[in-house]
């Protein structure tokens, strides 16, 4: 029986997410691959590891059973991987960094071409979302974060921080009391965040006319008049269509983390991307 470590590996990331079209992310595949993997591995194995439902996939005993066994294999083939990296000695290869997407369209991306003049040999994919990308399971090498991580074997540097204020478009400002203001908010999976339990407060019983997951859709929410979004002020102040309104009260800000893995830090390809990044956080 020769087991395929990619079989084993798509199994063990299904085994971890639970559902197929997480698991597909986490790999960076679509979830026939994911779904196509687990069966091989079931046919070269002889083991039925998964119940196969409508709307997920559940682990039989064998599969659990298999899944506890393969996961120090994966954190050993990802310690490898990292071991690779860190003995690149040029300032040539791929870097993958992770970031909230306003950071990445905002403050990462706009000067990427910098990098590219001073390092024309490291090409950077750039990944903005809102989930924290695991750097022990290699799904970034760098990741910027708004809160300082408590995973084993990072290192977390803390290179900024950025305020909040309430936007609106001038004529909305101009044309709405203040107690008939509407306000754009996140959806319910950032409540827990500082700006948003802020924004909620301020509004008090006023009406909370949108929700939105992305940051940018309030943006052009707020430009369009329908309400007043809490912003960063580096979108916020740099937006002609938009305006600050001045809410009174405590301000609310968030630390901007570098974060890399240990066995990556001293690792000169590494160390020039956080350069990178540290400059655009703090351009001064």
């Amino acid at each position: 029986m020769r087991i395929d470590w990619t079989d084993l590996h798509h199994f063990v990331t299904l085994a971890r997410e639970g559902t197929l079209s997480a698991a597909a992310r986490g790999l960076g595949v679509d979830h026939v691959t994911v779904a196509r993997r687990v069966a091989a591995l079931e046919r070269v194995t002889g083991l039925k590891l998964v119940d196969r439902r409508a709307r997920a996939y559940e682990l039989t005993e064998d599969g659990r059973r298999l899944a506890a066994a393969a996961g120090p294999m994966e954190q050993a083939a990802f310690a490898i991987e990292r071991a690779v990296v860190a003995s690149r000695p040029g300032l040539a290869g791929e870097v993958s960094v992770s970031a909230p997407p306003t950071l990445a369209n905002r403050l990462i991306a706009p000067r990427l071409v910098e990098l590219h003049r001073r390092h024309p040999a490291i090409i950077i994919k750039l990944i903005g979302e809102k989930r924290s990308a695991s750097l022990n399971r290699r799904e970034a090498d760098i990741a910027l974060r708004l809160s300082r991580p408590d995973e084993p074997g990072l290192i977390a540097r803390k290179i900024g921080r950025f305020g909040f204020n309430l936007y609106g478009a001038p004529h909305y400002l101009k044309e709405t009391p203040q107690h008939a203001l509407g306000f754009i908010a996140y959806d319910a999976s950032m409540d827990s965040a500082p700006q948003q339990q802020w924004l909620k407060a301020v509004a008090g019983q006023r009406t909370i006319v949108f929700r939105s997951s992305d940051l940018e859709s309030q943006a052009a929410a707020a430009r369009a008049g329908l309400g007043l979004a809490a912003l960063p002020h580096f979108l916020g102040d740099h937006d002609p269509d938009l305006t600050r309104f001045e809410a009174g009260g405590a301000a609310i800000s968030r630390d901007i983390w570098l974060i890399v893995h240990r066995d990556l830090r001293r690792t000169p390809l590494i160390r020039a991307v956080m350069e990178f990044l540290t400059r655009c956080v703090r351009p001064d």
